[in-house]
């Protein structure tokens, strides 16, 4: 009985949804008109992309992309609308889920580098492409009706 016992238990597989996250695209008009997006340098991953990060738990996702973009740009923004998801596999194989919205700056303060980012950059909408790292990143560009 303890051997089969030992087996099941070995056979279980627990089952979880994918990671979950959220995050920004916050853009803002340009000086010299048309539009730009802010992206941000993560040291870790050495790569450019838009702010984003894990859910809380219990948090909803829209409060999460609040706060991640805050906790990693110092800005406060405002919801516009959501504009995509991208879902893919992190560095250890676990799936992952982030949904993006369209932010509005509500206040911007200067950036201080932290721990998660140590840049970022403003760059018009139509040059971001050739920034950002990810694909995935460059298609969510097609919501602002970036050309790629």
């Amino acid at each position: 009985m303890e051997g089969s016992l030992a087996e099941a238990s070995a056979q279980l597989v627990v089952k979880r949804g994918p990671i979950r996250a959220a995050g920004g695209l916050i853009t803002r008009s340009a000086p010299h008109g048309g539009s730009e997006v802010l992206v941000v340098h993560r040291p870790r991953y050495d790569d450019w992309s838009f702010p984003k990060g894990k859910l809380d738990p219990g948090e909803t996702d829209e409060s999460a992309a609040l706060r991640e973009v805050e906790e990693e740009t110092g800005c406060r923004c405002r919801l516009l609308r959501e504009i995509g998801a991208r879902h893919y596999e992190d560095r250890h194989g676990r799936a992952k889920e982030v949904r993006y919205w369209l932010m509005e700056i509500i206040d911007e303060p200067p950036f201080v580098p932290n721990d998660e980012v140590d840049a970022l950059r403003w760059i018009p909408v139509d040059e971001a492409a050739t920034l950002l790292s990810y694909d995935g990143d460059r298609r969510l560009l097609d919501a602002l009706g970036a050309p790629r």
